[in-house]
């Protein structure tokens, strides 16, 4: 009896045991200790904004709101610094960085996507448009989203808007211009590129090749004789302090791309690249909105600076820079008639 006894008092031992260390499914478990356990904090992802635009002109405003925007938005989770005036690459060195998978935003012009796929040079060439709303609409057909998609599997370039327009690119010089002979022997400063190089070519100029920034004390210094762009850049880089004369050829939109790497935007989560895109195109309406604005006001500015307008021989221009659409053999044959059909059809729809 003792010996049973002694194998029930065992057994009840062991069934406490195993009784305790068990949970009942049907019976909630106790909630945790507030603290126990914080969730890891979200870690930043930093990128770079890369833009040849000084803090002045508009779209450097328009881009510091975009990154204000971006970094309330995603709560800690993006962190984006803008670099203005060129400070850190931009250009031809910009678009590298995005092409070797940097953690970048490049917003400079399209003709630089055009190193990669040539047809986009052909969208932006000469005396193609007369108005903003001509170049907006063609950036949505399909014949520029067959671009966007082959720069972005063939380069690793992600575009994410080619409609940062600042207006119309006109000639900054120390004297007058109203037809090509009046071009002839005047050293002209061209971004790196074989678009606006071949365009001032043709419009009988001489380019030289500068980072923007460079040009305020190459006028000065006599290095060039003027510079090609927006009255809202002439403003912006004060360069009215070193050429009086603004010509209006028109020659050229000024329009910027938003770029940056495939491999940046794929390691992004859906919602940060969502917060991205719509910021970005948010700023893009600002940058436009505000850039028609301006223009008036600043050509009244200018003015008070001492600078004349001039009127030129628009016929005569169209008529040099005509040689400019033959100059490309790497763009796709026949995509310059394509670009005037679709032209057409939006001159017709508006």
């Amino acid at each position: 009896m003792k010996k049973i006894a002694m194998l029930l008092a065992t057994l009840l031992m062991a069934t406490t045991i195993v009784a305790c260390g068990s949970k009942d499914p049907e019976t909630p478990s106790a909630p945790e200790t507030p603290g126990a356990e914080e969730p890891a904090a979200t870690e930043k992802r930093k990128i770079t904004i890369s833009t040849k635009f000084v803090e002045d002109e508009q779209t450097a405003i328009s881009l510091v709101k975009v990154v204000d925007a971006i970094n309330e938005r995603s709560n800690g989770s993006l962190q984006m610094e803008l670099f203005t005036s060129g400070t850190l690459p931009i250009g031809k060195d910009g678009m590298e960085q995005l092409v070797a998978g940097s953690d970048w935003i490049v917003v400079d012009g399209v003709n630089f996507l055009g190193d990669y796929v040539p047809d986009y040079n052909a969208v932006t060439g000469p005396f193609l448009y007369t108005t903003f709303d001509q170049y907006l609409a063609m950036t949505k057909t399909p014949l520029v989203q067959e671009l966007n998609a082959k720069i972005e599997a063939e380069h690793g370039i992600k575009v994410l808007s080619l409609d940062w327009v600042f207006g119309f690119r006109s000639m900054m010089t120390k004297k007058p211009i109203k037809t090509p002979a009046d071009m002839k022997g005047l050293n002209i400063r061209v971004p790196t590129s074989q678009l606006y190089t071949f365009t001032i070519e043709a419009m009988g100029g001489n380019p030289v090749s500068m980072p923007y920034p460079d040009t305020y004390a190459a006028i000065q210094q006599g290095v060039i004789d003027g510079v090609e762009g927006s009255i809202m850049t002439y403003y912006g880089t004060q360069q009215y302090e070193n050429v009086k004369e603004y010509s209006l050829t028109n020659h050229l939109l000024g329009v910027s791309t938003v770029a940056t790497s495939t491999k940046l935007w794929e390691s992004l989560t859906e919602e940060q690249r969502t917060i991205i895109s719509e910021e970005f195109e948010k700023g893009m309406q600002d940058n436009l909105d505000e850039t028609i604005k301006a223009e008036d006001e600043f050509a009244e500015l200018l003015k008070a600076e001492g600078v004349n307008f001039h009127e030129v021989d628009a016929e005569a221009f169209l008529k040099a820079a005509e040689p400019v659409y033959t100059k490309f053999p790497q763009w796709t044959p026949g995509i310059y008639e394509k670009i005037l059909v679709e032209l057409e059809k939006i001159k017709a729809e508006q």
